[in-house]
């Protein structure tokens, strides 16, 4: 059997069933549904050449040049699929819900499986969930500068039965010049947002939610606007910890990384460190003085951050000054003042 499901419904069954894309492994790379299997249709060669007839010669040339392609891989196809899901129910979706889908389609009812076919195919999903992101959300934004701990923060926050969104871990990077540094590659910006919303649709957005003050870049990928939009916009707790507190934290961070690693990133922020300081920073480190290098670079990214803080549509800036101690301690003492604030809509005292 075979049927056309639309987005919500299809999104509400992704723990359910298997996801088949059957797009190309190009389209597949560039961005899928989180979880996804890719059995393509197509090889990215084929894609092209049927692409190409469909533009010179017209639709049933092209329809035609499929069939050559597709019908001698009827076996890989199920075989695929039976790798993934002997019997049962699977979905599946191509680019807008055509003439792959369709043809996959085909093949696996006949193989004895029940098909659910995306409506409007991948296009529509996308749609969907950068449409999801504009929804009202309680925003809770845990700020404060370089070296903090914002992030450790976050996750003691969770710990406690908050919702919590970590950005830098869904964007693979810290967010600064040395944000890359032991990190896995990048997604794509595409499978970032689908990434980032695969977070997003297990919150309650009744619920207050906690993320990190992230500038709208994250590394090479870009936050989507309406989330922008809500970290400007929503309460900020700033969180205060000593300087030496924060250099040495960085030091137990980026000590351990090859020194041209370092080298290079700081020379990434030459500009605006000044020739001076660039020079002062790579000689602390050929001479394994982190403590320097780590307080040289926050001279920068101390006056970055304020400059993000003046332009913030939210006024709703909560100072809270932290001992430096227990972990636990200080994700309960920051959940706490926060929904003070919230409530009374005062400073932190």
């Amino acid at each position: 059997m075979i049927r056309e499901v639309e987005p919500a419904e299809f999104l509400e069954q992704l723990t359910l069933f298997p996801v088949i894309d059957v797009r190309s492994p190009g389209e597949f790379s560039q961005g899928h549904i989180p979880g996804a299997t890719n059995i393509p249709l197509f090889d990215d060669d084929e894609r092209a050449s049927v692409g190409t007839l469909y533009v010179q010669l017209g639709r049933e040339d092209a329809i035609q040049k499929g069939l050559e392609f597709a019908l001698p891989k009827t076996g890989f196809y199920i075989e695929s699929l039976r790798a993934v899901r002997s019997t049962g129910e699977i979905l599946l979706h191509c680019w807008r819900g055509g003439l792959r889908s369709a043809s996959l389609a085909e093949v696996y009812s006949r193989a004895g499986y029940e098909v659910g076919i995306l409506k409007g195919g991948y296009k529509v999903y996308r749609r969907f969930i950068r449409d999801a992101f504009t929804r009202p959300a309680r925003i809770v934004v845990l700020g404060g500068y370089t070296g903090s701990g914002k992030t450790e923060l976050l996750h003691a926050i969770a710990s406690k039965g908050e919702q919590v969104v970590d950005l830098e871990s869904i964007a693979c990077h810290k967010g600064s010049v040395f944000g890359a540094f032991g990190q896995p590659a990048q997604p794509t910006n595409e499978q970032f947002e689908n990434n980032l919303w695969e977070r997003w649709s297990q919150l309650d957005l009744s619920r207050v939610i906690w993320i990190e003050d992230e500038s709208r870049m994250i590394g090479r990928v870009t936050l989507p606007d309406p989330i922008v939009d809500l970290i400007s916009g929503g309460a900020l707790i700033r969180i205060e910890l000593d300087f030496m507190n924060r250099v040495n934290r960085l030091v137990r961070e980026y000590a351990l990384f090859d020194e041209k690693l370092l080298t290079d990133a700081i020379n990434r922020i030459s500009d605006r460190l000044g020739g001076v300081k660039t020079r002062e920073a790579i000689k602390a480190l050929e001479n394994n003085q982190f403590s320097e290098v780590a307080a040289i670079t926050l001279s920068y990214y101390d006056k970055a951050y304020l400059y993000s803080i003046s332009r913030r549509k939210s006024k709703n800036v909560y100072d809270l000054v932290l001992s430096g101690g227990n972990l636990e301690t200080n994700a309960a003492q920051i959940i706490e003042s926060a929904y003070k604030c919230l409530k009374h809509g005062t400073n932190l005292p």
